[in-house]
């Protein structure tokens, strides 16, 4: 295996996109850094009015080489800054890319078994799975359950992907699954974004695997699913497989003997 650390402090990167996620984002971003293994952050906010911005700042004072900010300017959508994020974190090396939410639904805790998916053994993605051991979700209503669970029955059933949990937001990518991509053309915002890369890795031959975890509700701020996401990933389905009969996918670049 390589070795953990490289010339800019650690391989891995946290993505975390925050909008109004005051309540929350010096928790998470404490929590990551409390780790046994480092990891570096980047968060991404999009004009959070509650100050959200202001807390990061303070705390890069404590944290220079480990915390970055990126700001935009109102709500871009989900998809869109993570695809930010991706471009910002291959330039600058880092080998273990990550996407997880602000608000605890993901164990910071869980970034070492996807990092050790990726790093140790051998997946191109790990995706941090709700429904691949059952149902392991906390504190949702029960209708917000059974939307999520059979909505990824569904994108199985069109892809093919042998995913359980097709819309999982805790994600870790080998940095050459975001080199192959041409990440300029992924389209999506919301769910259907988790979808679409997850799928284009799959296309792409790319080695994806599902690692259990519990996904627990936030207890403090508001969240942000909404009706016309949910939408989008049920439409956005159909049109990802029908746009994969006549679109032809990169290649993965690389072998098994290079990853050491």
């Amino acid at each position: 295996m390589k070795q953990v650390d490289t010339v800019i402090g650690c391989d891995g990167v946290v993505i975390i996109p925050t909008y109004n996620e005051k309540e929350n984002v010096e928790n998470i971003i404490r929590a990551v850094f409390a780790l046994e293994k480092i990891f570096h952050i980047l968060i991404i906010d999009d004009g959070s009015p509650d100050g959200t911005a202001e807390i990061i700042k303070r705390l890069k004072d404590e944290f220079p080489e480990r915390l970055h900010l990126l700001e935009r300017k109102g709500k871009q959508g989900l998809g869109t800054a993570y695809i930010t994020g991706f471009k910002w974190a291959v330039s600058r090396g880092y080998d273990y890319i990550f996407e997880m939410d602000a608000d605890f639904s993901h164990n910071p805790n869980d970034l070492l078994k996807l990092w050790s998916a990726c790093a140790v053994k051998g997946a191109d993605m790990a995706i941090g799975s709700r429904y691949i051991t059952g149902v392991n979700v906390v504190n949702w209503p029960m209708g917000r359950v059974i939307m999520s669970y059979y909505a990824s029955k569904y994108v199985r059933l069109i892809t093919g992907m042998k995913i359980a949990d097709t819309t999982a937001g805790f994600v870790c990518y080998r940095r050459e699954v975001l080199d192959t991509i041409n990440l300029d053309t992924i389209r999506f915002k919301g769910y259907a974004f988790q979808i679409e890369m997850k799928f284009t890795a799959y296309k792409c031959g790319f080695k994806l695997v599902e690692v259990p975890i519990i996904f627990i509700n936030r207890v403090l701020g508001v969240s942000k699913m909404n009706s016309s996401i949910f939408g989008e990933a049920v439409l956005g389905v159909i049109q990802l497989k029908i746009g994969s009969w006549f679109k032809k996918y990169p290649s993965k670049k690389y072998d098994e003997e290079n990853l050491d």
